[in-house]
């Protein structure tokens, strides 16, 4: 069998700075995600399913790491094997939403259209968190 080196050469390029954009992916949604702790208009769990996702392409160790965080892991790996969004999740997306459009609506917004807008986007969002099971099947 004859292998072109320089279509090898290329291809192990490609993956390894392609490796770099995910690990950037993967370490800006965590940084996000760590701030939606602290602010309640972010949506922290969002943000650590991406980070597991560029990290599942970009580094095996940190993938491993976020499974296996203390605090993230379970929620992450409930998801991973069996596409589960915990009740308390749901619930607790929805508060959160339910305060920011609240705000949206009495500090930010001069009119209908932005709050209508952010409305709109969080109904949808609402639709497809509850759109998963919350609890993880039976076998």
């Amino acid at each position: 069998m004859v292998v072109r080196e320089d279509i090898l050469e290329d291809s192990v390029q490609r993956q390894s700075s392609m490796r770099w954009v995910y690990l950037a992916i993967g370490w800006l949604a965590v940084a996000i995600g760590t701030v939606g702790f602290a602010l309640p208009i972010l949506p922290s769990t969002v943000f650590f399913l991406i980070a597991l996702w560029a990290f599942s392409r970009g580094s095996p160790r940190f993938e491993n790491w976020l499974l296996n965080h203390r605090l993230f892991g379970p929620t992450l790996q409930a998801w991973r094997h069996h596409r589960v969004i915990p009740a308390k999740a749901k619930l607790l997306a929805v508060a959160c939403m339910s305060a920011s459009l609240l705000f949206i609506i009495f500090v930010v917004a001069d009119g209908w259209m932005l709050p209508s807008a952010v409305a709109l986007s969080m109904v949808v969002a609402v639709a497809v968190i509850f759109r998963y099971p919350s609890q993880i099947p039976a076998s």
